[in-house]
């Protein structure tokens, strides 16, 4: 069960009504929370939900060890288990098959494939235990005394699936001074999940049709059509992710929490660097905190630094997916990011102009779409015959062609990349007049929405890529 699935929205339909009722009545509030998130969890990965409640109540229970304790030794100890556990997890389900098929290789065995479901989301929920516990050993906060405060902000279903990584410090505020949801975050919300359904259900949706048969198959599409793919994939990934992403956030404010931004235009960058300031702001954010800064950051000297920078982007491409080819699209980020910082002194005086900003974003958004090729193909094998196939059999005059024959498609990709560069006043504008307008607009703006998911819809619903993570 998904945002994108039809009982979600009828079980939403049927639980937001009895949330409002129970609201200000913490407790049960919480309880009726949990209860839903751990069905949702339940419907998305089965009896894997139980694995979330062991995990939350270890974690609760060595952040008060570690709060109570005056033994440094100690404490380190009750962190490094709780990591370790958290960690073990991960490997086990996500990596098991990863690690045993690279030993075979080494030792040309047989391999097997464990028989293994990955719970939805544990990619998530296990980065945001484990900031609760590093913030308690750090004293950046408080533990909190109740286990079903701390069950609620693990398990809360808006942030399960595939985040965004919200923090405690950031959560648990407003969990206990649970206020009420005001207007503007009831309607601004609902504007956020509409937004999300239309970047997914139907920008993300349509395109990725094209892209998986263009994927699936290199050998057999020429250079321009290729190259069309790739294009298409880097609008895919964005509008599915940003999609997903708009409506947690929006389900989460029309509950009355604020879960923060995961993505700001990040197709408008100019450098890589900010490209990860823009793209999934919330795991950008971990890695800069829970493993960039950790191992000394930029305070141990500018080698030191970027090996730092190389680890934490070779670490967070693994931890996409367990394939060499995630590694080496992080690794391909890392060392985009470590150019631009060396560079950057002379870039810096360089004039700011208009051709020199487009030749930054042009430079930009061709080495982030290179990289999706890493990101999406099955094998380097595949992704190899892309770059191949684009750079030596690219005719021009297939351009037109293509256009006519899947013009729908273009147009889509052309309507996602022109709404990159509308001023985000413009779009404040227009979610400050949908949260004015008369609920009759909301309503048949909301059927229109709807009718272009019918019209636009695949044959079966499309899981969130980000979900696999």
């Amino acid at each position: 069960m998904l945002f994108t699935s039809g009982l979600f929205w009828i079980l939403f339909l049927v639980f937001l009504p009895l949330y409002a009722l129970i609201k200000s009545r913490r407790t049960k509030m919480m309880m009726f929370v949990i209860a839903f998130s751990l069905y949702f969890f339940y419907k998305s990965s089965g009896w894997y939900f139980l694995l979330l409640v062991a995990t939350s109540f270890i974690d609760w229970w060595v952040a008060q060890f570690i709060d109570s304790s005056k033994n440094r030794t100690e404490r380190r100890i009750a962190l490094t288990v709780s990591l370790v556990l958290s960690l073990s997890v991960l490997l086990f389900f996500k990596y098991s098959n990863f690690l045993m098929w690279n030993f075979e290789e080494l030792i040309h065995g047989n391999f097997q494939p464990l028989d293994l479901i990955m719970p939805v989301g544990v990619s998530f929920y296990t980065f945001r235990t484990i900031s609760y516990v590093v913030d308690v050993y750090k004293a950046r906060i408080q533990p909190t005394d109740d286990y079903i405060d701390y069950l609620f902000f693990l398990s809360y279903f808006p942030c399960l699936v595939a985040g965004p990584i919200v923090r405690a410090k950031d959560f648990m505020p407003q969990l206990q001074e649970n206020k009420p949801a005001t207007r503007e975050m009831i309607y601004g919300g609902l504007w956020l999940v509409m937004l999300g359904i239309l970047k997914k259900a139907v920008f993300a949706d349509y395109i990725a049709q094209y892209n998986n048969i263009a994927f699936g198959n290199p050998t057999g599409y020429t250079g321009v059509e290729l190259l069309m793919a790739v294009l298409g994939f880097t609008m895919q990934i964005y509008c599915d992710f940003s999609g997903y992403s708009d409506m947690a956030i929006g389900l989460g404010s029309i509950m009355g929490f604020n879960l923060g931004i995961n993505f700001d235009y990040p197709y408008r960058s100019l450098n890589v660097t900010e490209f990860w300031r823009r793209w999934h702001i919330t795991l950008s954010m971990w890695l800069r905190d829970y493993i960039y800064i950790p191992l000394g950051g930029n305070r141990k000297g500018t080698v030191r630094r970027y090996i730092n920078l190389m680890v934490t982007m070779l670490l967070g491409g693994l931890w996409h997916g367990a394939a060499w080819t995630f590694v080496v699209w992080g690794g391909g980020h890392g060392i985009a990011l470590c150019v631009h910082k060396l560079c950057k002194p002379w870039l810096d005086t360089i004039a700011s102009t208009r051709f020199t900003r487009f030749v930054s974003w042009l430079m930009t958004i061709c080495l982030v779409a290179l990289l999706w090729i890493f990101f999406r193909a099955d094998s380097f094998h595949a992704a190899g015959q892309i770059i191949s196939t684009i750079f030596t059999d690219f005719e021009t005059a297939y351009i037109p062609v293509f256009f006519t024959k899947r013009f729908t498609w273009c147009l889509m990709l052309a309507i996602i990349f022109g709404l990159h560069f509308v001023p985000r006043r413009v779009w404040d504008k227009l979610r400050d007049r949908f949260i004015d307008a008369p609920w009759v607009v909301k309503l048949l703006l909301f059927i229109f929405l709807i009718q272009l998911v019918l019209q636009f819809a695949t044959a079966t619903v499309q899981p969130f890529l980000y979900s696999q993570f």
